[in-house]
């Protein structure tokens, strides 16, 4: 192993054990490193210079690639580079390396009326359509991540009608079911014949149970009923949080508390849902600035 394979070795040790980064951000941190690394030929770390990233962010962005995902790379170099300031390893400062800047206008969120239409599209007269809408209502109710709604399991407390969640940095929180979500859990439930641990599980076309169920197949779940009900976009699950996070604002929640429900660390990566509120406070200017004007 090289000295500069140890210190990334090393690096992503930090971020699985001190930083309590998921498995999968570990993996994905590697990766990027490994392709830049790779790619500019740098086979020792004082070998960085603003140079070789700035020559590999151009790379990137030939490739098409989206912006978040260049952004993802800058970033795990820029990380690595301030592990190895705090090691005292002579390297490039990360400082001298500016992120790039990404639009807000990704976040594209299905009208409120098409969410109506999406939760009522599954048939709960079958055992299928009453998983579907049981997802789709815990997903609206919790704004939980992908990752996080299939982890659930099946022993929770309806009564108080709260979750214990573990999500990105190990982290535990609290969400809460609405008394909709929890009404057709129980429903769900009740018609469930095995002890399989998960609350969300996995079925073939013939109805038998394959397990817990994945994040493909949510993803797939969700857009199947998308479809059906006419959404003319496509809709991903994470669509259903990001409608959780708006109608919170929309409706007076303060970013404090929303930053709390959706497991964020910092209050600024909650922010970028204000902007979604626009539309309405729009509506409110709309009907009460300058009636007095109007008489």
């Amino acid at each position: 192993m090289t000295e500069s394979e140890r210190y990334i070795k090393e690096y992503l040790d930090y971020l699985s054990i001190e930083k309590n980064r998921a498995k999968k951000t570990r993996e994905n941190y590697a990766r990027y490193l490994k392709v830049f690394l790779e790619t500019m030929k740098v086979k020792h770390l004082k070998e960085i210079t603003p140079q070789s990233v700035r020559a590999f962010r151009v790379l990137l962005s030939e490739k098409n690639l989206k912006k978040n995902t260049q952004s993802y790379y800058v970033i795990a170099i820029r990380n690595l580079l301030k592990y190895l300031a705090k090691q005292g390893v002579r390297a490039l400062a990360p400082e001298t390396i500016e992120l790039p800047k990404t639009s807000r206008r990704d976040i594209d969120v299905p009208e409120y009326r098409e969410l109506e239409r999406l939760l009522d599209a599954p048939d709960i007269s079958t055992f299928r359509g009453l998983r579907d809408r049981a997802v789709l209502e815990v997903f609206f109710s919790t704004g939980l991540r992908l990752a996080e709604l299939c982890s659930l399991n099946r022993y929770i407390d309806m009564e108080r009608g709260e979750v214990s969640v573990r999500g990105k940095g190990d982290k535990l929180r609290v969400v809460f079911l609405s008394d909709g979500a929890r009404k057709i859990i129980k429903e769900y439930l009740k018609k469930r014949t095995d002890t399989e641990e998960a609350l969300f599980i996995s079925l073939s076309k013939n109805g038998t149970i394959l397990g817990r169920i994945t994040p493909r197949g949510v993803e797939r779940l969700v857009d199947a009923h998308a479809r059906k009900t006419g959404i003319p976009k496509k809709v991903h699950p994470h669509a259903l949080r990001h409608l959780f996070a708006t109608d919170l604002l929309i409706n007076g929640a303060d970013l404090r508390s929303v930053q709390e429900l959706l497991g964020h660390a910092n209050v600024s990566t909650t922010q970028i849902y204000t902007h979604l509120t626009n539309k309405e406070l729009r509506e409110v200017h709309k009907a009460f600035h300058g009636r007095r004007r109007q008489e």
